[in-house]
């Protein structure tokens, strides 16, 4: 039986929807490029770079960033996926900015690792299994440590890479002949940490190996993915959130209510299909019968994946908020509009007036001479503001108060049930 191509990225697409695990790898479609994969992969390449084991000397900060200047500039923003040649300058500014905030922390103490990006490919229980680790450590006696770079907003622990990681590096010779060139005598090798480092923030988070049990546990759910792929149990997994990303959309039976059965072949490209008039997400609609009944009950997610969920969904949605009331405001002052009907809902651009006391401290000197300081408690600017509506407040104290406003204007958003 051959052995099925399998990877840790390959095993979360499945998990993450069966169907798009066969456009991508059953079917050979690839995705859109994503600037944030073009920017990952350039911070990595400089970092193999940086520690590149066959480099007796460590590069200075000028080369590091030479180095990054010249793989950035290899491709074009569309290629790297961008939607601007603005935000790509965006992107290059922040990964100059991450390089040399990493050699001002660590440049004047560079180690040199055991390896980096370090591609595995092993054949264990059927599967031919590839990871690339993109850096290990040797600490001795066989103990390794595990560090992959992470380059997005945020990082968190991910139990299945963790796990996969360990899996690997105990299992792979190509690691223990690594170690046994520096340590003939060791036998076996052992993962001691696993560590997840965040280039953004300079953060770096650690976690000991995971027991034999809980690796037999987690290498039977591997396994189990592996069995479902190869008796080609596709059945989609949809979401909303999940498939109004999704870069197969247009073709997917969740949408048409038909099975894709386009080209194969690494050179075929998703096909350019008029958007679906079927929604599955819309309560008018439904999942086509046949799909209803295949769809496989989901396993029961433990409630630190429900918050991690939660939180992403939150920060997705308040983000996707900011973004449409800049636009639509926009839009309106473009079109001269103070106020626009949805189909349930009516946008009106409310006209508010901040008030400041720019001068702090001449501002609290004003208040004590009136008597007035005690009555803000704490002179904060809209304490201060208060005593302009307060009748209590003199005309003369008004006055003054009054000299030493700033008086802005600002233009708000505010969204209402259309009547």
């Amino acid at each position: 039986m051959k052995k099925l191509s399998f990877s840790y990225s390959k095993m979360g697409m499945y998990k993450e929807c069966p169907q798009k695990y066969k456009f991508r790898y059953v079917h050979m479609l690839p995705e859109l490029p994503k600037y944030y994969f073009a920017f990952g992969t350039a911070l990595h390449e400089v970092m193999e770079y940086i520690y590149n084991p066959e480099n007796p000397a460590f590069p200075t900060l000028a080369e590091a960033l030479s180095f990054f200047q010249t793989h950035w500039n290899s491709t074009t923003f569309e290629q790297k996926g961008y939607a601007s040649a603005e935000k790509e300058a965006l992107g290059y500014e922040e990964g100059r900015r991450i390089i040399s905030a990493y050699y001002d922390k660590y440049g004047a103490a560079l180690v040199h690792p055991l390896s980096v990006e370090m591609k595995s490919t092993m054949e264990l229980d059927g599967l031919s299994l590839t990871s690339i680790l993109d850096r290990i450590d040797y600490l001795g006696d066989g103990r390794i440590k595990i560090l992959d770079y992470k380059t997005g907003k945020t990082v968190q622990r991910e139990p299945d890479q963790l796990m996969m990681y360990q899996k690997v590096a105990e299992s792979s010779p190509a690691v223990l002949n690594l170690v046994k060139k520096l340590d003939p005598k060791i036998k076996q090798v052992q993962v001691e940490t696993l560590s997840f480092y965040h280039l953004p923030s300079l953060q770096e988070l650690s976690f000991e190996r995971v027991s034999d049990k809980e690796m037999y546990a987690f290498w039977q759910k591997v396994l189990g993915v592996a069995d479902q792929i190869r008796a080609g149990q596709f059945t989609p997994a949809p979401e909303e959130n999940k498939c109004r990303w999704c870069d197969y959309h247009n073709i997917c039976p969740v949408f048409t209510g038909k099975e894709y059965d386009g080209p194969s072949g690494w050179g075929a490209k998703i096909p350019d299909v008029p958007p679906p008039t079927h929604n599955p997400f819309d309560s008018r609609s439904e999942v086509p019968a046949a799909l209803q009944q295949s769809a496989a009950a989901p396993s029961p997610k433990t409630e630190t994946e429900i918050l991690t969920e939660k939180i992403d969904r939150l920060g997705e949605i308040t983000h996707e908020q900011r973004r449409l009331r800049q636009e639509i405001m926009a839009l309106m002052e473009k079109l001269g509009y103070k106020r626009h009907f949805g189909t349930k809902f009516r946008a009106e651009l409310v006209q508010t007036q901040k008030l400041e006391f720019p001068d702090k401290q001449k501002t609290i000197d004003t208040l004590r001479e009136l008597h007035l300081l005690a009555k803000t408690l704490v002179p904060t600017q809209s304490s201060i503001a208060a005593l302009l509506s307060d009748d209590s407040t003199s005309a003369e104290a008004k006055a003054k108060l009054e000299a030493l406003l700033s008086k802005t204007q600002q233009t708000d958003l505010e969204i209402t049930e259309a009547e």
